[in-house]
Order: structure tokens, then sequence, then C-alpha cells
């Protein structure tokens, strides 16, 4: 069972947070280990394993990159740590980037650095924003997939500024 069949939900890049929030108070009300407590050791082992899996699925489908991974990987598209490679054009952008930090003040850096982000999520909106299951094209999945691996690249800038 996927994270999506457990919260009974479709298949989808972005996650309504308020039905997933209801669906999670409603799932942990009908699995929490604490309402075994008086039952054997496969029911109190089944509600733990139940209610891990229903919490691993909120951390994932409360955060849109994360949502993203997993509907990728649920398509076959991305694997666990996979080395990507990222499209020489952009490496050579992020190299001038890189150069340009140590020129700049940290501030107008991030700015620049976020600039970049919303160009690209631009570029894939549509198709995250009305993704279907059942008609959304692997081509169109792996610009999704191009666009994450990208953002995570910008993310590592990002995090270098911060050490």
């Amino acid at each position: 069972m996927n994270y999506f069949e457990l919260f009974g939900l479709p298949v989808s890049l972005v996650v309504d947070k308020q039905g997933l929030s209801q669906k999670y108070f409603a799932l942990q009300k009908q699995f929490h280990p604490d309402f075994f407590t008086r039952e054997d050791d496969d029911a109190q082992n089944a509600a733990l394993e139940q209610s891990s899996m229903i919490n691993k699925a909120l951390k994932v489908l409360q955060q849109r990159d994360e949502t993203i991974k997993y509907v990728l990987g649920l398509k076959g598209l991305l694997e666990e740590e996979e080395k990507y490679s990222l499209p020489q054009d952009f490496l050579m952008e992020m190299l001038e980037l890189n150069e340009k930090a140590l020129e700049v003040e940290p501030e107008a850096f991030r700015n620049e650095v976020e600039g970049l982000e919303a160009e690209l999520y631009d570029e894939i909106r549509e198709i995250v924003e009305t993704y279907d299951d059942a008609t959304t094209s692997e081509a169109d999945l792996l610009k999704v997939k191009e666009y994450y691996f990208k953002k995570k690249y910008l993310h590592r800038l990002l995090d270098r500024l911060d050490d």
C-alpha cells in the first residue's frame, strides 16, 4: 500500500494539507498503539507498524519536494541515492553562480538563488499543479525529475552559504 492509498487520497504532486491533516488524525485514532495496550503482542506490533507508516507518510506528503520524490519513485523514475546527471548548461550556470557567491553579500546571493528556483518551478508549474496520475506523461514527469535535482543543487549552494 502506498502513502496515497493509506490516506485515501489520489496520487498527486500537490497534496491538500487540510485534507491530509484530517485523514491523519482519523488514522491515528484508529491505529495509535495506545489504543492497543490490552491486545495481544501481534495486534500491538501491527498497530505500531501501521502508526509508524502513517507518520512516515505524513512527513512525506506534507512537503512538496518529498512528495515529488515519492511520486517519481512510485512511477519507477527515481531510485534511492540515484546519481542524476544535470545538463551541462545548468552546471556551467552554477559554476558562475558559485563564483558570484564570493563577490556579493550573502543575502543578495540567497535572493538570486531563490529567483532561479522560482524560474525553474515556473517551467514545471502546470505539470505539478495539474498532475493527473492517469494522463500525465512520463516525459512530463522526467521534466519534474530534472527540476527536483536542479532544486536540490540550488539548496546545496544555500546550505554552503549558511556554513
